[in-house]
């Protein structure tokens, strides 16, 4: 049976030069403020459908709080692609970033018929470090993050001892300390919330971390620690996300 997110379903294929392969852009919803769901590291846009976000989300969404959008994964898969160099995996993570920022949002304000409006960034394990980085980079495009059961140094997936300049412009926990100007001033007006479970596979020692990076910058940003019965699985992050979406959607009283 199709549920009314299904029913508001879309998606379109476009060559991104920036990737160098085809990208997929998928949408949920009618109305509402504009989320970009990134998908874990191996992940499609349509991921988050079929691992049943969308269904937990579909009241949020059927009311027109929130529209849902996700793209391909394509710098999470490459990151873990053995052939691939270290110096080529950092470089995909900054075309990927740039590829969200110059493709993706263009045409989520396009879709949603408003040149200007912001968007808020989710996203689980690999997801959450870009959820936190876009709000983190492009502070004038995201407002806010929701990262969940993050994993945010990504050097020893890579192999890489130091980041090269492109890793280093696209990781919050290396570029965030260099900060300053009105970059950071408009960063400090911005929101992540960082959720961890203390289970199964998971490390908040990961949130905490760039917690504090955050922090001691004057960035506003909360540790969501959900305790040790809650594991890096997609059981957590159907609980996790539709509750903060739903306190930052709320009607005023």
């Amino acid at each position: 049976m199709i549920g009314p997110a299904m029913s508001t379903f879309a998606k379109t294929r476009w060559h991104s030069e920036r990737l160098g392969c085809e990208s997929t852009l998928a949408r949920w919803g009618h109305y509402g403020q504009p989320v970009l769901v990134f998908p874990t590291a191996g992940g499609d846009a349509e991921e988050i459908e079929r691992f049943l976000m969308i269904k937990v989300l579909d009241p949020l969404i059927s009311a027109g709080r929130v529209k849902v959008y996700s793209c391909d994964s394509v710098a999470g898969r490459t990151m873990f692609d053995k052939s691939a160099s270290p110096h080529e995996r950092m470089r995909m993570m900054n075309q990927y970033h740039q590829y969200v920022k110059h493709e993706v949002v263009p045409a989520v304000r396009k879709d949603c018929d408003d040149e200007g409006i912001g968007l808020w960034a989710a996203g689980a394990s690999i997801g959450a470090f870009h959820a936190a980085a876009m709000v983190c980079r492009f502070p004038d495009i995201f407002h806010k993050a929701m990262a969940m059961s993050g994993t945010y140094n990504l050097l020893r997936f890579i192999g890489a001892k130091e980041p090269s300049p492109e890793f280093f412009v696209s990781s919050p926990i290396h570029f965030v300390p260099t900060l300053a100007g009105m970059h950071l001033d408009l960063l400090r007006t911005r929101e992540l919330r960082i959720a961890s479970g203390e289970g199964k596979w998971e490390d908040i020692s990961e949130s905490w971390n760039l917690a504090n990076i955050l922090g001691r910058k004057g960035i506003p940003n909360y540790v969501d620690n959900w305790g040790p019965e809650w594991h890096h699985d997609w059981v957590t992050w159907r609980e996790m996300l539709p509750k903060q979406l739903d306190a930052w959607t709320k009607p005023a009283a």
